[in-house]
């Protein structure tokens, strides 16, 4: 499927009204993914293309998946970013041309780095549990780094912690004095954050990143603005902090990063600069070149 042009946004896209100053929200649209799943696809969209580096968003499920295959997504190239992959419930196995075969399950990270060209696959295991749930999200690598040797990396421990009504769990980058190890290559952040009450709960901000907000289950209240599963809220810039409620249990995932100024061409599965070099990539993966071969799957 294609993927369209992506180039710095404005804060405030044209025609889109904002729910409050620097914010929008983004309600997501089905994609078919593979034969057996569809996501909800938030970003890109034509009134925001990126948040920070974060230049793709899918959530999917949950989904009733006990007498379904669950998620069959065959062999694939990437160039130009890294695949985060973070699951809420269910389990995917990774397999990859590095030679990569690493299952991912609720509270576990996949990071997969493409630089100049990677092949992956991603698929239930025969035996699955009965519910899917997660997201899978692309970080545009720089110029510094997408030409780079490929990488993949699987985390079981991650940093969390409870900050009044929050569990947060942090997937990338730095937040409120935690790091996580996942290796990135431009200032971001990507934390999940679990309401444990109702209780109106602030969570600190860079006011040089932009943000967006993801509501992936329960019902939440951010700085006054309701946002429902599959919508994503975008924050803007500017801002020290924002405050959350909602029912407890809901679960959000917050992504954010320094504006990424480098203009973009998205198309299938590549992020470039340039039509040519798409076109590039595209041309070696018909042909066999450059992205190497999944091993057992074909």
């Amino acid at each position: 499927m294609k993927r369209t042009e992506s180039l710095p946004a404005e804060t405030r896209p044209p025609g889109v009204a904002a729910v409050d100053p620097g914010s929008v929200l983004l309600p997501g649209h089905d994609v078919p993914l593979g034969r057996y799943t569809t996501v909800r696809r938030l970003l890109p969209q034509r009134q925001r293309r990126m948040v920070g580096a974060w230049c793709f968003v899918d959530h999917f499920g949950p989904d009733d998946v006990a007498e379904r295959p669950g998620m069959e997504v065959p062999p694939h190239p990437h160039t130009g970013l890294q695949t985060v992959t973070w699951m809420l419930d269910g389990e995917i196995l990774h397999r990859d041309s590095l030679g990569s075969v690493q299952p991912i399950r609720p509270g576990q990270l996949n990071v997969m780095t493409s630089g100049h060209g990677i092949a992956h696959s991603e698929r239930s295991p025969a035996t699955h549990p009965p519910v899917m749930h997660g997201v899978q999200l692309w970080v545009a690598l720089p110029d510094s780094a997408r030409a780079g040797a490929p990488d993949f990396a699987h985390h079981a421990d991650l940093p969390r912690w409870r900050d009044g009504g929050l569990d947060a769990t942090l997937l990338v980058g730095e937040i409120a004095g935690e790091r996580s190890p996942a290796v990135v290559h431009t200032p971001l952040v990507g934390a999940q954050l679990e309401l444990t009450s109702s209780v109106p709960t602030g969570m600190p901000l860079r006011p040089d990143f932009e943000y967006g907000l993801l509501a992936m289950s329960g019902a939440a209240e951010v700085d006054g603005v309701s946002v429902e599963p599959g919508a994503l809220l975008y924050l803007g810039l500017g801002r020290n902090q924002f405050t959350v409620r909602g029912v407890p249990g809901s679960q959000l995932l917050l992504l954010g990063g320094v504006p990424f100024e480098e203009p973009l061409v998205m198309w299938w599965n590549f992020v470039g600069r340039s039509h040519e070099e798409v076109a590039a990539a595209r041309e070696d993966w018909m042909a066999g070149r450059r992205f190497g071969v999944v091993a057992d799957d074909p």
